[in-house]
């Protein structure tokens, strides 16, 4: 049985999914899809399923956990077919339960489809309420797309020999939904990829020797042997079927607005995934580079802090001229630390996760590298760590401007009195930190560090500039500055933290759901 919980010293931001899709007759798909949501697995560790047709019966299959928790050989042998898609899952709107997990499947009438979504839309109480779903029936707005679909198809449950019917029932709800969405979704013929008009979240499309893939990123079309076409454009839908794949523009000229999410080039995408044509790692080795432009200072070592932060770190020793060093080792073998009852305990759950290189440190002034600072916990935890190995000074730069507002289009950072910036000057975290020095890239810099010159992203969590509205509803109370969870400036202590352990179901065996004689999910 797996239990779900909220790590509250865990500073990393929080992404929602990672999707994949693939149409390969003559090849194991089942096997192409682990693989392609193993390359995927730093998107989301809560959960991992896939969908599995052979051109009459799809197949579902999901369970919480890691991707190797949630398959073994003998259930990838049984899922047997030539089109299939997958998806691992964080999760930001809907508690991490066995239900939760994606794909969701629907079985209506003739028609039988999976869906799979990454991101997070924000008019999901307004489409539950359309769609009739009581209060408290709502688990997540995947959950809510999916019913959207069936509803569409249910207008039609005979026309069993209508391969479009799918397409046409994607082009009839998707522009209702409003926010970010990556999905990919799937009949027994066809798999669908589609982005938001403003492509918030990536989806790439890649070409096997005889088939085709969409994934989240591009290593995961890497890892199967594909090779990359293109990324989808925002607002755009491909449609992959025996014939090949088709591309229809689903929403208006005016309504397409490119704003993928700039903390992809930061901290979410792999080092070695191409955004906007651009390679992520050397994008991230620009950002140290103009960090150590804007903010110099005299120092005998540049480290990052493993693992996002090393590219960082070698681009500002590469311009700084100081040596670049490891000064810290992170246990490659631990996800997410226990709930500690009390700090001293919590320092020690860090531990588990960071360790020292004395030898590298003692007696010397550190440059330390990070690509973001969320909460600070773990920051200052890692601080603490490096001044009682002995580090002589301690200068913290970091590879993106301060972060300051939460996210609705899915990354998962709470309220703004949970974020560090939100709540004090750069000179007041400079002292909650306990560092010499504190610098943050500049957002300028950031924007041309990426080499996507042009290019459209969306910054919200760095100005509060939001590209899609946020009903009054959602955003009144997350986006309050409660006193009560801001660290206290007076004295050395932990961000209030706020647990939120939500109800878990027993999942010791994933429960398979096969077309059309099952139920709905």
């Amino acid at each position: 049985m797996q239990t779900d919980w909220v790590d509250p010293d865990d500073d990393t931001p929080k992404e929602a999914c990672g999707v994949f899709g693939v149409y390969a007759p003559d090849q194991a798909v089942s096997h192409l899809t682990y693989l392609g949501l193993y390359a995927l697995q730093h998107r989301g560790q809560e959960a991992a399923g896939m969908a599995v047709s052979d051109g009459s019966t799809v197949t579902v299959v999901k369970d919480t956990g890691l991707v190797s928790n949630a398959f073994d050989d003998r259930t990838l042998a049984a899922l047997t077919g030539h089109l299939a898609i997958g998806h691992t899952r964080y999760s930001t709107t809907g508690s991490s339960v066995w239900h939760n997990a994606q794909p969701v499947y629907r079985n209506v009438g003739a028609h039988t489809v999976a869906i799979a979504h990454n991101g997070n839309l924000v008019n999901t109480a307004e489409l539950a309420d359309q769609l009739g779903m009581l209060p408290g029936t709502v688990s997540s707005d995947s959950d809510v797309m999916a019913e959207l679909l069936a509803s569409e198809l249910a207008k039609n449950p005979d026309e069993s020999a209508d391969h479009r019917a799918l397409e046409r029932a994607m082009l009839a709800i998707l522009p209702q939904l409003k926010g970010a969405f990556s999905v990919v979704a799937m009949d027994e013929g066809h798999v669908i990829g589609v982005r938001d008009p403003n492509g918030f979240r990536p989806l790439c499309l890649g070409k096997l020797n005889n088939g085709w893939v969409l994934a989240s990123e591009s290593p995961a079309l890497d890892v199967v042997g594909a090779h990359l076409v293109r990324e989808l454009e925002p607002g755009e839908m491909i449609i992959i079927d025996a014939t090949g794949y088709r591309s229809v523009r689903v929403f208006e000229p005016a309504a397409v607005d490119p704003k993928l999410c700039l903390f992809e080039f930061v901290y979410f995408a792999r080092p070695d995934t191409r955004l906007y044509g651009q390679s992520v790692h050397q994008a991230r080795v620009r950002m140290g580079e103009k960090l150590a432009e804007q903010a110099p200072v005299e120092a005998d070592l540049v480290m990052g802090v493993p693992e996002s932060g090393i590219p960082a770190a070698e681009g500002y020793a590469r311009s700084s001229g100081i040596p670049f060093g490891q000064g810290l080792v992170k246990n490659r073998y631990i996800g997410r630390t226990f709930i500690a009852p009390n700090q001293e305990m919590r320092a020690l759950g860090v531990r588990m996760k960071l360790n020292p290189l004395r030898d590298n440190i003692a007696g010397r002034r550190l440059v330390v590298v990070d690509d973001s600072i969320v909460r600070g916990t773990t920051t200052r935890a890692m601080v603490s760590m490096l001044r009682e190995a002995g580090a002589a000074e301690v200068h913290m730069r970091v590879s993106s401007p301060p972060y300051k507002w939460p996210c609705f289009y899915g990354m998962d950072t709470g309220n703004r009195g949970e974020l560090l910036a939100a709540n004090m000057s750069v000179d007041e975290i400079r002292e909650y930190l306990n560092v010499d020095s504190l610098s943050y890239l500049t957002l300028d810099r950031l924007l041309t560090a990426t080499g996507a010159v042009g290019a459209g992203f969306c910054d919200a969590c760095l100005t509060g500039n939001y590209p899609v509205a946020i009903p009054e509803e959602l955003g009144k109370h997350i986006l309050e500055m409660p006193s009560a969870s801001t660290p206290d400036k007076s004295e050395v202590g932990s961000v209030a933290e706020t647990l939120s352990v939500a109800s878990t179901l027993p999942a010791q065996e994933a429960l398979l759901f096969t077309s059309p004689e099952e139920t709905n999910d």
